[in-house]
């Protein structure tokens, strides 16, 4: 594997500065163009899988944590209060206490369950500096979070689904886990008690623990259990992958949360006109945009499968004569969704020029015959080939391949 922090700055995808301060990355050219087609693909296939997406103020009054359970089991990991006329606002730790109050905000049936609302959205953690690694861990992060209202009976089937999505995205970005983990109270755990980790009681917890280790189990999915791990308001399926140093981190989650819908008060209407308390599934496909892009830099050393890769295409003209029609190439290439970039004659050999941008999954080679015929002749990052043919053909293919599984098969 390679290191994420060296790979990164040396392509220009995202550095730092100590006068915006450590762990908290900016994001160049290329680096904002993979992860905006990370998040655009999240985004795409949440849509299919029926979420709804959302947004939510980054601050919260402390009252809204304090509700949550955050400001009482997890304030030594949130930034100070700020005081604001009278009241004071806290950037947000987690995003679920802004959907429960979405939720709140109307009445719901039986029937729009299970309701799924999905963000990507800023989270803030007070890491110390000694904590943090490179985009693995840092202070502000983009989430790609989901929280999912259902019955009781429709958890497990939810969460099997946030499995299979989680696979899939996986697949599609070639990355692997390295475990699969069952984050459980600790064995002596106490609940509900101001002294206590965990909110809630006893029951609830094993009833949610019971839920997840059957969807595991159901899946043929191997997992370990970690006591101790789990968050305050549940037990939860961490998916773990391994960084270039062979340190673990966590990326995607599945977690059942029976605490903040009774917190915040929430509910349904069920088919027997009565009301009745929604259970919460918390989901995140690939976690922090940030931690997901450090594992795709560190898996592909920068030749991210086409759909990510920050130049798509790269347009070769021979000599000055073909410059015109790669301009003309580029532009319909763009037009197709493609990101793509010219590599002009003046820059070099076209040997240097392949070698400069041996990266980029595609380049297309246009010489007096190509221009001619109005062709392009097209050589892949892996050393392949591809007989001239039509423009419109060669680019329309390259779009078509340029997608992820998941988008491109209507999963």
């Amino acid at each position: 594997m390679y290191d994420h922090r060296k790979i990164g700055r040396e392509l220009g995808l995202f550095d730092s500065d100590p006068l915006i301060g450590a762990g908290l990355p900016y994001w160049l050219p290329a680096g904002a163009a993979v992860r905006h087609a990370l998040e655009s693909y999240i985004a795409e296939v949440e849509r299919r899988a029926g979420y709804q997406q959302v947004y939510s103020p980054v601050l919260g009054k402390r009252e809204l944590y304090e509700i949550s359970g955050h400001w009482a089991k997890y304030h030594d990991d949130m930034y100070p209060p700020m005081d604001m006329g009278g009241e004071q606002l806290v950037l947000r730790p987690s995003i679920c206490p802004h959907h429960a109050l979405m939720y709140r905000s109307r009445s719901h049936s039986y029937r729009e369950l299970p309701l799924r609302y999905s963000e990507l959205g800023g989270q803030y953690r007070a890491e110390l500096s000694g904590a943090i690694a490179g985009l693995s861990r840092v202070r502000a992060m983009q989430l790609n979070d989901a929280h999912i209202f259902c019955r009781l009976d429709q958890v497990a089937g939810e969460a099997e689904s946030a499995l299979r999505l989680i696979n899939q995205a996986y697949a599609d970005m070639g990355i692997s886990a390295s475990r699969y983990v069952l984050a459980l109270p600790a064995e002596d755990a106490e609940f509900n008690s101001p002294s206590s980790k965990y909110v809630g009681d006893a029951a609830s917890w094993a009833q949610a623990a019971g839920i997840l280790r059957d969807v595991l189990k159901d899946a043929g999915i191997d997992y370990e259990d970690a006591p101790g791990d789990a968050a305050f308001y549940g037990p939860k399926i961490d998916i773990q992958v391994e960084d270039s140093a062979g340190r673990e981190f966590s990326l995607s989650t599945v977690q059942i949360d029976f605490h903040q819908p009774a917190a915040f008060g929430l509910e349904y209407v069920g088919a027997d006109s009565n009301k009745h308390r929604p259970v919460m599934v918390h989901r995140a496909i690939v976690g922090s945009i940030e931690r997901a892009m450090a594992q795709l830099i560190e898996v592909h050393g920068g030749a991210f499968p086409a759909w990510l890769a920050p130049v798509q295409l790269v347009v070769l003209p021979i000599s000055d004569d073909e410059e015109k029609r790669a301009v003309e190439v580029a532009r319909r290439a763009s037009d197709r969704g493609l990101r793509v970039e010219i590599a002009h004659a003046d820059e070099g050999s076209l040997g240097a020029r392949i070698r400069e941008n041996r990266l980029a999954p595609y380049q297309a080679v246009i010489g007096a015959r190509e221009d001619a015929a109005g062709e392009l002749a097209i050589r892949e990052r892996d050393g392949g080939k591809h007989e001239p043919a039509p423009i419109g053909e060669v680019l329309d293919r390259i779009a078509k391949i340029s997608l992820p599984a998941a988008v491109r098969s209507g999963e």
